[in-house]
């Protein structure tokens, strides 16, 4: 079967990368907004009896519902075997429960809509907290991507003598992955709480790294205010100036720039979320695994 990648507006650059490692044709389509706002697709490819590959990262995702919702729904219109969504970045991850009487659990609802459309779904590093696989509310073939493997030989390729570092004791099972893998240690800041407003952040074996370069790793970089927090105990005892590491961009508001400004030697995303910071390309393994999941469908 003949796949044919579209990519939804600012996904162009990592559907050009996956086109090439798919062997795949890059299809032509319209998308656009009428002047009263409603959402305009056209599809101009052939797409009759040919998979249809959408690459659209879900960052900020509400604007980008409808205009999915239609390339999908025209696509079989015109004849499409199948339409898979590749979603580096996955929203409406975190309302995995009622917090507050009168909520609703909003990621139940949204892989219910995307199930709805898409035949399958590819992703990278969700946030399942109190969800234990994507299988829970994504009723289609789904593959969660895992991108530690690709942070660590980054920072294997360019860094001389690293230690990762976790905020706090949540980070461990992530900072360990990626430590193991890139042959780094890594250590775990505890914190100390004296009072509602009093709380001491410790940094173990301090000494035993003075030399080293600390790596900041997160999965997703939102407000920054915990990896600017981190910064400032570093600098305060002494350390080099870190380089932060994270796999999706979000950085909300000013959080980018006031990371930059925190003290930080570099900041390095993964090209989950188009940004400035993209310096580790996942494309290689979502084209492998977008390819296995298409045999399933």
């Amino acid at each position: 079967m003949k796949t044919i990648l579209f990519s939804l507006p600012g996904n162009e650059e990592l559907t050009e990368l996956l086109a090439i490692k798919m062997d795949a044709e890059i299809g032509e389509c319209t998308i656009r907004k009428f002047p009263d706002g409603e959402s305009y697709t056209r599809i101009l490819s052939d797409v009759k009896g040919k998979c249809v590959v959408m690459v659209c990262t879900l960052h900020e995702p509400d604007k980008k519902l409808l205009p999915l919702y239609f390339l999908s729904h025209t696509a079989k219109s015109l004849g499409a075997m199948c339409t898979c969504l590749v979603a580096p970045y996955l929203a409406y991850m975190r309302q995995d429960k009622v917090f507050n009487k009168g909520e609703g659990v909003t990621s139940g609802f949204f892989g219910k809509l995307i199930s709805g459309f898409a035949d399958s779904i590819t992703t990278v590093d969700p946030h399942l907290h109190r969800i234990s696989s994507l299988d829970e509310v994504y009723h289609i073939p789904n593959k969660v991507i895992h991108a530690a493997d690709a942070i660590s030989g980054w920072i294997k390729e360019h860094i001389e003598n690293p230690v990762l570092i976790g905020p706090d004791s949540e980070s461990e099972q992530w900072v360990s992955e990626v430590a193991k893998t890139a042959k780094a240690p890594f250590m775990i800041l505890q914190k100390i709480r004296h009072g509602d407003r009093d709380v001491e952040v410790s940094v173990p074996d301090v000494e035993k790294y003075k030399n080293a370069t600390p790596i900041l790793v997160d999965d997703i970089i939102s407000t920054a205010q915990t990896m600017i927090e981190t910064v400032k105990h570093l600098r305060k005892i002494g350390m080099k100036p870190p380089i932060c590491v994270g796999i999706h961009a979000v950085f909300s508001g000013n959080a980018y720039q006031d990371l930059l400004d925190s003290g930080v030697e570099k900041i390095v995303t993964c090209n989950t979320i188009p940004h400035p910071s993209n310096g580790i390309d996942l494309s290689d393994i979502m084209a492998m695994e977008v390819k296995k999941l298409m045999t399933h469908i």
